[in-house]
C-alpha cells in the first residue's frame, strides 16, 4: 500500500524508489519510539544527509541535480511522514488500546497549540471527562488521573522525571557532573543529590530561613504601612500580586545568593520580573517537544531573549555568590556544606545548576500561592472575617501592628492551614507539571496491570487529579475550606489526603516544602491580621481567574486590592 500510494503521488524509477523506500523505513524504525534528544544534533543531520543517497540513485534519471535533490527530499519527507502517522494510528502501537483525541496520537506538536492561550490544565480536565482516568495526550504519552496508579508513577519506586524536564534548561549542561536537583533525570544521581538538599532543609537550617524570612515580612508590612498612610483616609489601592512578587524575589534572593534584590524598597528597576514572567514561556513550549529546544531559541530570538536573559541573570548571580565570602547561612551555604568534602572546592558548579530552580521554585511558586489566597479570601469574604478571629485569638496584638507570631501556633490554627490547602487544591504550583517515565535501559515498567514500554512518558496532571469527584466532593469546584475540617466527622465529605499532591509526592517531591508553608503561614497571618483588605472599587475580580496561565509554573495577572491598617 505505501509503495502504490508513493508511486502513485511522487513516480520514481525503479532503483530510486527501492532506495527511497529502504531508507524510509530504517529511518522510521530508528526514531518510531524515542524522540530525539534535545541536546543531541546528531538525528537532524542524518535526516538532512539519508535522502541524499536516494539523489544520487536518481540523478542519472533525472533532467537536472536540482530537480533529482528536490524529488529526493520530498518522498524521502513525505514517506517518513506517512509511516510516522500510519504506525502511530495503528493497532501495532504500544499505546493504541488507550482512547485519547487522534490528533493528540499524531504529534505533541498538539499539545503546544493547545497550551498557548495557557489554559492545557482545563483541556486535560476536558479529556479526563470525556475518556476516562487513562488519556492518550501523545504519540508516546499518556494522563493519569487514577489514585491507585500514583505510588507506582511518582512513589518510592516509581519513575523518574519525563523528557519534559530536558526542554526546559536554562543554564549551561555541566556533563562532568550533573547537580542540578529539578532537571536530573537519574534516579540514582537524584538520590545522591537529594541528600544534600534533605539536610540544608532540616530543623537547624530553618531556623537561619526562618531569620530571613522574618526581616522580609517586616519590610513588606513596613512599605504597605506606608503606602496607607501616603493617603489622607489611611488606605491605599495596591497592586498585591506586584508587592507579594517583589518580597518573594528579595526573600528569594536572600535565601539562595546571600543578597542582591531590593525591590521591595526600590522596586523592578531592570524589568526584571518581567522578563521572568517572559522567560518560562518559551521553555513551558519547549517542554512537550525537547528536541525542538535548541531550534526554538535560534528561530525566534526575540522570545528567547527573555529565556536567555533568566539563564544569564543566573549565571551571574552565581558567581557572585561562589566568589564571596558568607555572611548569612543561606540555601547554598547548607547545600554545598553538605556536598563537598574539600571545603576549597568551589561551589558554582553546584550553584549555577540549581539556580534558576532557586529563582522560580524560591519566588515564582511561593508569590502564586499567596496570590490566590488573598484573591480566593476577598472573593469569599465570610471566610476571611473567620480567619482574622482565628489570629485574633492566637495573637490578640497583631491588629495593633506588631508580630507576635510564633510558627509552632501556626501550624496548628485549622482554619488558616485550611485556607492554604484548599487554596494550592484548586490553582496547585504546577498545574500540569509531573511528568514521569521508565528509566533508560530498563525496557519499561509495570504501572499497576498497565506495562509502559520505555520511551512512553506519563502525565499526572494536578489540576484534573484536585478536582475530581471521585477524591473531593462535595464542590469539587468550589472554594470551600470547611471541607478540610469538617472530613474527618461528616461521612458526606469525600477529602482522599492521597491524591492531595500540591508539593508533589515521593523522593522527587518539593524539598522546600517545610520554608514554604513556613513562608506561607506567616505572610498570609501578617497581611490579613494588620491589614483590613478589599477589592479595588469597580476592578473586575472574574479577570484574577482568565489570567491565570499555566507556564509550566502559574503566571499572574493584577490582583487591585484596597488596604487600610488594622491598628488601634
Amino acid at each position: 500500500m505505501f509503495s502504490r500510494l508513493i508511486q502513485d503521488w511522487l513516480p520514481l524509477p525503479e532503483v530510486p524508489f527501492a532506495v527511497l523506500l529502504v531508507t524510509v523505513l530504517a529511518t522510521h524504525l530508528w526514531l518510531r519510539d524515542f524522540e530525539p534528544p534535545s541536546h543531541s544534533s546528531a538525528p537532524f543531520i542524518a535526516l538532512i544527509l539519508i535522502p541524499a543517497i536516494t539523489a544520487y540513485t536518481l540523478f542519472d534519471h533525472a533532467a537536472s541535480l536540482s530537480t533529482a535533490i528536490s524529488r529526493a527530499y520530498l518522498s524521502f519527507y513525505t514517506g517518513l511522514a506517512f509511516t510516522t502517522v500510519a504506525y502511530r494510528l495503528s493497532p501495532w502501537h504500544p499505546l493504541a488500546r488507550y482512547p485519547g483525541p487522534m490528533i493528540a496520537r499524531i504529534s505533541k506538536l498538539w499539545t503546544v497549540w493547545k497550551a498557548i492561550d495557557g489554559k492545557l490544565p482545563q483541556y486535560y480536565q476536558q479529556l479526563h471527562a470525556q475518556y476516562g482516568s487513562i488519556v492518550r495526550i501523545g504519540p508516546n504519552e499518556l494522563s493519569i488521573t487514577d489514585k491507585d496508579l500514583l505510588p507506582d508513577i511518582l512513589g518510592t519506586h516509581g519513575m523518574p522525571k519525563g523528557p519534559v524536564w530536558d526542554g526546559r534548561r536554562m543554564t549551561p549542561r555541566d556533563h562532568k557532573q550533573e547537580y542540578n536537583l529539578i532537571l536530573t533525570r537519574s534516579t540514582t544521581r537524584h538520590a545522591q543529590l537529594r541528600k544534600a538538599w534533605n539536610k540544608a532543609f532540616a530543623a537547624d537550617p530553618l531556623l537561619d530561613y526562618k531569620e530571613i524570612l522574618l526581616e522580609k515580612i517586616l519590610v513588606l508590612q513596613s512599605r504597605l504601612e506606608d503606602m496607607c498612610r501616603e493617603n489622607p483616609e489611611g488606605k491605599a489601592n495596591v497592586n498585591m500580586t506586584k508587592w507579594i512578587e517583589y518580597f518573594s524575589f528579595d526573600l528569594m534572593s536572600d535565601l539562595a545568593f546571600g543578597a542582591g534584590s531590593d525591590m521591595l524598597r526600590d522596586g523592578d528597576k531592570n524589568g526584571f520580573l518581567e522578563k521572568l514572567g517572559k522567560g518560562i514561556v518559551l521553555p513551558s513550549f519547549t517542554g512537550y517537544v525537547p528536541w525542538f529546544t535548541q531550534i526554538a531559541l535560534r528561530l525566534f530570538p526575540t522570545v528567547s531573549a527573555s529565556t536567555l536573559a533568566i539563564g544569564a541573570f543566573a549565571v551571574e548571580r552565581s558567581k557572585i555568590r561562589s566568589s564571596q565570602a558568607v555572611t548569612k547561612k543561606d540555601l547554598f551555604y547548607h547545600i554545598a556544606d553538605h556536598t563537598y568534602k574539600d571545603e576549597n572546592t568551589s561551589p558554582f558548579p553546584l550553584i549555577v545548576s540549581n539556580a534558576v530552580l532557586a529563582i522560580l521554585a524560591g519566588s515564582d511558586t511561593t508569590s502564586s500561592v499567596l496570590c490566590n489566597v488573598v484573591y480566593y479570601l476577598l472573593a469569599n469574604p465570610e471566610y476571611l472575617k473567620i480567619l482574622q478571629q482565628e489570629l485574633n485569638q492566637a495573637f490578640p496584638s497583631l491588629q495593633d501592628g506588631t508580630m507576635p507570631l510564633e510558627h509552632e501556633v501556626l501550624t496548628e490554627l485549622p482554619w488558616l492551614n485550611a485556607i492554604i490547602n484548599e487554596t494550592m487544591r484548586l490553582q496547585p504550583i504546577l498545574p500540569t507539571g509531573l511528568q514521569r517515565a521508565p528509566e533508560k535501559g530498563s525496557g519499561g515498567k509495570m504501572v499497576g496491570s498497565h506495562f509502559i514500554k520505555e520511551g512512553t512518558a506519563i502525565q499526572v496532571p494536578i489540576y484534573v487529579l484536585h478536582r475530581d469527584p471521585r477524591y473531593f466532593s462535595p464542590n469539587p469546584e468550589k472554594f470551600w475550606p470547611e471541607r478540610w475540617i469538617q472530613y474527618r466527622e461528616n461521612p458526606e465529605i469525600v477529602l482522599n489526603l492521597g491524591v492531595f499532591i500540591p508539593f508533589s509526592m515521593g523522593p522527587a517531591n518539593c524539598v522546600g516544602r517545610p520554608l514554604a508553608m513556613m513562608e506561607l503561614r506567616y505572610v498570609i497571618a501578617m497581611l490579613i491580621g494588620c491589614f483590613e483588605m478589599r477589592f479595588k472599587e469597580g476592578w473586575d475580580e472574574r479577570s484574577w481567574e482568565k489570567e491565570l496561565k499555566d507556564r509550566f509554573m502559574l503566571t499572574k495577572g493584577e490582583l487591585m486590592v484596597e488596604i487600610k491598617m488594622r491598628k488601634k
